[in-house]
Order: C-alpha cells, then sequence, then structure tokens
C-alpha cells in the first residue's frame, strides 16, 4: 500500500488542524515567485502542508500523485459538498470570509454524485454545439472570436505603427468577456458595471458579497428570458438538454460561467503572451513552429491559471504524506504545485517543442473541464491574432516586476505592459460566415462599439 496515497488511519499523531501553525498562503512569494514558496512549504512539510487561506486553515496538497488521487477519487473517500465541511455545519466559517459568496452559490463545483451528474450532462450537451467543429455554432464562434480579437487590436493600436498597449486590461481580459456575452445570447448592452463585478468577485476582494450579488440577479435575468424564449445559445441548449433544469440552477451555472470564460480563459491567454515574450524558451519554440496549441499547453503546466482548485473534503480521516487529515478538513489541491513535483516534472524534456498532457490544470475525475476545448480554441485565435497583427512586441518592464494578483484560487497578471511594432501586412477584412452558420453579428459597428466599452471600463477598473 502506497503510503503517499490518502489512506483511512487511526488517531494523528499530531494535533488537530485547527490547532497547527499555519502558513499563510497569499504572501510576496506566492505572488511574485510561487514556485519557491510551494517548494519550499514542500521540504517543509512533505506532500501536504497547514496553511492559512485568507484567515480558514487548510490543506495545501502539494504532490502530484496525491492530487491526482484525489480529482480522480476511485475510492469515493472524498466530497466536494458544503455540507461535508465541517468548520462551515459548526458555524466557524467567518461570515466575511472573502471567498464565502463564491462558495455559498453552490453551483456544479460542489456537487457529487447524481447531483454533479445531471449537472455536468446539461454543460455537455450545451457546450457541445459551440466545441463539435463540424457544427455550424461552432464555426461562426470562431469566425467571431477571430473578428472580435481583431477589433481588439485594431482600437488598441490606434495611435499608430508603433506604442505602448496593456495586453492583460486592452486584449486577454476583454475577449473572453465578448465571448461570454455570444455564448449568453444576452444584450451586452446592459451594463458594463457588471464586467467590474464579475473581477471583484473573483478576486475575493471587499466587494464581492455585493458584487456577487448584482451579478447573480443580472444573471437571473438572462436565464429567465432564455426559460421564455429559447435561443442558440448556451443557457437555451443547456435547458434543452435537462428540460428539468431550473432558473435558479441554470442561474448558478452562469455565475460560474463567467470565472471560468471571463477570468480562467482570459488569464490563460494573458499569461501565454507573457511567456512568449519574456518566459521560456520552450512556449517561444512551440510558437516558432507554428504549433500554437503546444504553446497554450506548455502554459497550462508552466503557469496554470488556476493555481489552486476549490476546496474537498474527506469523508473519512486519510492520512497524507506523514499528516492526518481529519474527516471535514478543507483541502485545497494545487495544480501549480504539483507540476513542480519530481512525480510530475522529473519527465519533461526541456529541449523538446512538445510537453506532457498529464498535467491537472483542467482538473480530473468527475469535475474534469468540459470546457476545455473552447478554452483551448479561444486562447489559441487569440495568440495566434496578436502575433500576427504585430512585427515587435517586448516587454515594458523586466519579468520579475510585472504585476501579479494576489488571489487564492486564480494566478494571472493585473497588467501586462508592452511595447509594439505593427507588421506591414494591414488588418484583414471580417470573415465572412460559412454557408451553414446561424446569422449573428453582422453589425460590425455594434461590435467596435462593445470593443470600446469594454475598454473604458477596463481602464475604470485600474484607476
Amino acid at each position: 500500500m502506497d503510503p503517499q496515497i490518502p489512506q483511512a488511519e487511526p488517531a494523528p499523531a499530531h494535533p488537530p488542524l485547527e490547532a497547527l501553525a499555519v502558513q499563510p498562503l497569499l504572501n510576496r512569494d506566492y505572488e511574485s515567485r510561487p514556485a519557491l514558496f510551494y517548494e519550499r512549504l514542500r521540504a517543509e512539510y512533505g506532500p501536504v502542508a497547514p496553511v492559512d487561506v485568507l484567515g480558514v486553515p487548510a490543506w495545501l496538497v502539494l504532490g502530484y500523485p496525491q492530487t491526482l488521487d484525489i480529482l480522480r477519487d476511485a475510492r469515493g473517500v472524498w466530497s466536494s459538498r458544503l455540507d461535508a465541511w465541517r468548520a462551515r455545519r459548526e458555524g466557524r466559517v467567518p461570515a466575511d470570509w472573502p471567498l464565502l459568496p463564491v462558495y455559498d452559490l453552490d453551483m456544479s463545483v460542489f456537487r457529487d454524485g447524481a447531483d454533479l451528474t445531471r449537472l455536468r450532462s446539461a454543460w455537455s450537451e450545451g457546450l457541445r454545439p459551440f466545441q463539435d467543429r463540424t457544427r455550424p455554432q461552432a464555426k461562426q464562434l470562431e469566425l467571431a472570436v477571430r473578428r472580435y480579437a481583431d477589433e481588439l487590436i485594431t482600437v488598441l493600436s490606434e495611435g499608430g505603427r508603433t506604442g505602448w498597449a496593456d495586453l492583460s486590461a486592452q486584449y486577454a481580459r476583454p475577449l473572453p468577456l465578448m465571448v461570454m456575452w455570444r455564448l449568453l445570447g444576452a444584450d451586452t448592452g446592459r451594463g458594463d458595471e457588471l464586467i467590474m463585478d464579475v473581477w471583484r468577485v473573483l478576486d475575493a476582494g471587499p466587494e464581492a458579497a455585493e458584487a456577487s450579488g448584482r451579478l447573480r440577479a443580472e444573471l437571473a435575468q438572462v436565464c429567465t428570458a432564455k426559460a421564455g424564449t429559447p435561443g442558440e445559445d448556451l443557457p437555451s441548449y443547456m435547458l434543452a438538454a435537462v428540460p428539468d433544469l431550473t432558473v435558479d440552477e441554470l442561474t448558478r451555472e452562469m455565475v460560474m460561467l463567467t470565472g471560468l470564460i471571463g477570468d480562467f480563459t482570459g488569464t490563460l491567454i494573458a499569461n501565454t503572451i507573457a511567456e512568449v515574450i519574456v518566459g521560456s524558451a520552450g512556449v517561444r519554440d512551440s510558437l516558432s513552429a507554428g504549433m500554437i496549441q503546444e504553446a497554450v499547453n506548455r502554459v497550462a503546466i508552466s503557469s496554470p491559471p488556476m493555481a489552486n482548485l476549490t476546496f474537498r473534503w474527506p469523508k473519512v480521516d486519510v492520512r497524507i504524506g506523514r499528516f492526518q487529515v481529519a474527516a471535514g478538513d478543507p483541502v485545497m489541491l494545487s495544480p501549480a504545485a504539483a507540476h513542480l513535483d519530481a512525480a510530475f516534472a522529473d519527465g519533461a524534456t526541456a529541449d523538446s517543442i512538445y510537453s506532457s498532457r498529464a498535467h491537472l490544470a483542467w482538473g480530473a475525475g468527475a469535475h474534469a473541464c468540459l470546457g476545455r476545448d473552447l478554452a483551448t480554441t479561444i486562447t489559441t485565435i487569440a495568440v495566434e491574432r496578436l502575433f500576427d497583427r504585430f512585427a515587435g512586441i517586448r516587454p515594458a518592464l523586466p519579468a520579475d516586476q510585472l504585476p501579479w494578483r494576489s488571489s487564492p484560487m486564480m494566478r494571472g497578471l493585473r497588467a501586462l505592459p508592452v511595447t509594439y511594432e505593427l507588421a506591414d501586412d494591414p488588418a484583414p477584412a471580417p470573415a465572412r460566415p460559412e454557408p451553414d452558420a446561424p446569422e449573428r453579428d453582422a453589425d460590425e459597428p455594434e461590435a467596435r462599439s462593445l470593443v470600446r466599452r469594454l475598454l473604458r471600463v477596463m481602464r475604470i477598473g485600474q484607476s
């Protein structure tokens, strides 16, 4: 029996989690040098370490085999349900805990068993038209993503052939939001302030609770409208796939969509661009070889957008490494740390243009990301269009001075300032829709207006 894999065990040989000295998860090294932080924890504690997550003690799983085993949960030891959280049942989670608005949504991330299967069925069928590249919706979406990317590049480079831009605020973050509105089939004219509420919730700041309420109310209106008048969009497809899906359930899932598309994909785009211009040679080599998806895959390993996942809770006492994790203790899995584990990293070849597909950036097991192909497609197109349109992109700051977000889960750049030089070729003409694709987004001035409103909101959010 492998002692490194969680096993049911007798009484612990150490104090309970609540009595242990815990390391703060958010600190200077975690923000700017996460590899150093994770490796220091691994050296001191082994494959799991006690940490403080914004005032809540939790176990942070650092080992690749342990993380993969928990994600797969072949023996049914682990729960994702909120009622498995002992401290929450006992009223010991602070009411002002910054991540509580995310957990209180109780979406499919926090479901198991038949509940999870039902919601994932809705997601799988709802996303299928947009991820199956033989379907007209997928073809039209790819054309739209290219158009959105080109519109953003055109607007941010209006100052001339050379200039300065923030590729996070002006490109990587707004592009997925435009895709999100399209997937929702929503009226993009309803409230640019909603965009900022997405960031407030995901950054777990002091306004997160109020922002979560506004976001949920707005998306409830969208979902109610789709229940009454279905369209060719994600919420309508999900309702058709699972007819007993309630508007409240659908709203919770669409709130999750704002994080998965609006934040995860935007972060992956920015992280990929950063790795190309200041990071590893492997990413640049993959891009130079025309293997953009491989470049994206390398970044998913070296800088996964979701560095740490939401909590899971053991149903029974289990031992991980030298610690016993009590039933109901919160356990946070860290793909970012797992990718640094020798069990995973020692098999990598630095000079190969190919990298492993066994990484955990997309999760694994029952909760593995169903939108992986969609997020990869959006990111690939975004990176391709950027480096096609610019002859040169150079960082405006040294790599060690780039500003990173302090978030317990997401790790992305707050800003990616660059200087650029446009390529000689002019911007491409808008692509024509496929003959069998549904007619959408024919009004190009409307798309340009959306680009300008999004960029204006980004500037307001940074001020």
